[in-house]
């Protein structure tokens, strides 16, 4: 299995629904295996209910998950790390450095993803994602940079459902297109 790893704050709404919305967008039997965990989760089962019920509207399962807190070996054993914002990136690079190559925000992977030269699937998952990753760090500083919030999903935590709802929808849509250039179809499919 090729590990994809969200990082958001709590574990709680942002990486969970990325983890979980991504696994329902990959192809049945994929070697993909998303996960999540936050820089300030602490571990304890079960989702947050109105993350769970916006989860399964949009065809997600939200059944046996359990937050996690960041730590070096999930870092180390990902071969792509996301962010759901620049403090997390950062995070899961301070917690493992070797890894900066394979970190990024989901929305930056996505972004510089759209303009490079990406390997064809060859039907090995884990050389594929390798190739891809590689591909989109290399897009790196050969880009025009966006303004910084332009790369982070907003925290909903606290805030009115409705701006739940709306990260959703970003997320599903960030992972819809992860899960194409993932599986080798590239981003604008």
């Amino acid at each position: 299995m090729t590990r994809v790893l969200f990082v958001c704050t709590g574990n709680v709404h942002r990486s969970v629904l990325a983890e979980r919305l991504l696994a329902a967008r990959l192809r049945p039997g994929s070697a993909v295996l998303p996960e999540s965990a936050g820089t300030q989760a602490w571990p304890r089962a079960g989702m947050e209910r109105a993350t769970r019920v916006l989860l399964e509207e949009l065809g997600g399962d939200g059944s046996g998950f359990v937050a996690r807190p960041l730590g070096v070996e999930l870092v180390a054993d990902a071969a792509l790390v996301l962010g759901l914002a620049r403090e997390h990136r950062e995070a899961a690079v301070r917690l493992a450095p070797v890894a900066l190559r394979r970190c990024f925000t989901l929305k930056e992977f996505v972004r510089l993803a759209a303009g490079a030269a990406l390997p064809p699937d060859d039907g090995r998952i884990d050389g594929r994602i390798g190739a891809t990753v590689a591909a989109v760090a290399a897009r790196r500083g050969r880009v025009a940079p966006v303004a910084p919030h332009e790369d982070d999903i907003a925290d909903p935590w606290g805030r009115p459902h409705h701006e739940l709802g709306g990260c959703a929808r970003e997320i599903d849509g960030q992972v819809t297109s992860l899960a194409r250039l993932l599986e080798g179809a590239g981003a604008d499919v």
